[in-house]
C-alpha cells in the first residue's frame, strides 16, 4: 500500500509574496493531504487542491480577495 509523502516547500504570502517554509503531506495520489507553516510570521489559508500561505500581519479580507484574484476557480466549487 503507497504511503503518504511529505516534503518542506517554500511558499510566497498569496497577498504580497513574502517567502514562507512549509512542511506538506501529500496522499499517494499526489493530491493535497495537509500542511503547516513553519514560518513564525505566516498562516495557513485554506484551499482545496494546494497548500497557501499569507503572513500574519494581513487581514482576512485582503487574503481572500487575494485568493480570488489568483484562483478564480474556487468560488464555481464552492457553489
Amino acid at each position: 500500500m503507497p504511503e503518504k509523502t511529505s516534503r518542506t516547500e517554500t511558499h510566497g504570502c498569496i497577498v504580497c509574496g513574502r517567502l514562507h517554509q512549509l512542511f506538506v503531506v501529500y496522499e499517494p495520489n499526489g493530491r493535497l493531504f495537509d500542511f503547516k507553516v513553519m514560518s513564525a510570521d505566516g498562516k495557513k489559508v485554506a484551499h482545496s487542491k494546494r497548500p497557501l500561505v499569507a503572513c500574519g500581519k494581513h487581514k482576512e479580507a485582503d487574503v481572500e480577495a487575494a485568493v480570488r484574484r489568483v484562483y478564480p476557480e474556487r468560488e464555481e466549487e464552492d457553489q
